[in-house]
């Protein structure tokens, strides 16, 4: 076995494990209610348009990288933006949930990850798609901008609910602290 397979499937349980880990986890969300409306639909699209991309083999034609530095780089990146999600999850804990959702018992939480930006959970998983595209190959960059996208627009969605939920703490913290790049965005 090569050392871009090594790499490759270090990726890829890397990537399941992660999504394995967030399934479980949100099985311990306190009740909320969903309000179901273009959040939703925009998600799927995304979700087709990457289905799609990879049908059509856009992520397969044997151009993966072969640099160790760029290896290397990349899985540092992909550890810490993986580290920073599961961070803010954990942190987090039963009050995440998706942008649609209203909870119940609302709370503001501002301390830990939150601190350095308002969306730690966006910007880690996105910081662990550079990381991929790094270490694999730039096509990867695709599904990384298309989840950049989604989750601005899903992040200003969210945000639209926390000023609702918390008039009077939530645009403090919202000027204090930028959305996805710490003291950048």
């Amino acid at each position: 076995m090569s050392r871009v397979q090594v790499i490759e499937i270090f990726f890829a349980i890397g990537w399941a494990a992660f999504w394995i880990y967030w399934l479980v986890a949100a099985f311990s969300m306190k009740r909320s209610h969903i309000t179901w409306s273009r959040e939703l639909r925009i998600r799927a699209v995304i979700v087709v348009l990457v289905i799609l991309l990879t049908r059509q083999g856009a992520f397969q034609n044997g151009s993966l990288n072969s640099s160790p530095w760029r290896a290397g780089l990349g899985l540092v990146l992909f550890a810490l933006g993986l580290g920073f999600a599961i961070w803010a999850r954990r942190h987090i804990g039963r009050n995440w949930g998706t942008p649609m959702s209203k909870k119940d018992e609302p709370e503001l939480v501002t301390s830990g990850p939150y601190r350095l930006v308002r969306h730690p959970i966006y910007s880690g998983i996105l910081l662990a798609g550079v990381g991929s595209a790094v270490a694999l190959s730039w096509k990867w960059m695709i599904p990384v901008v298309l989840a950049g996208i989604y989750f601005i627009y899903s992040a200003t969605v969210e945000e639209r609910y926390l000023i609702e939920q918390f008039p009077d703490t939530y645009p403090t913290y919202r000027r204090s602290t930028k959305m996805l790049v710490p003291f950048i965005f």
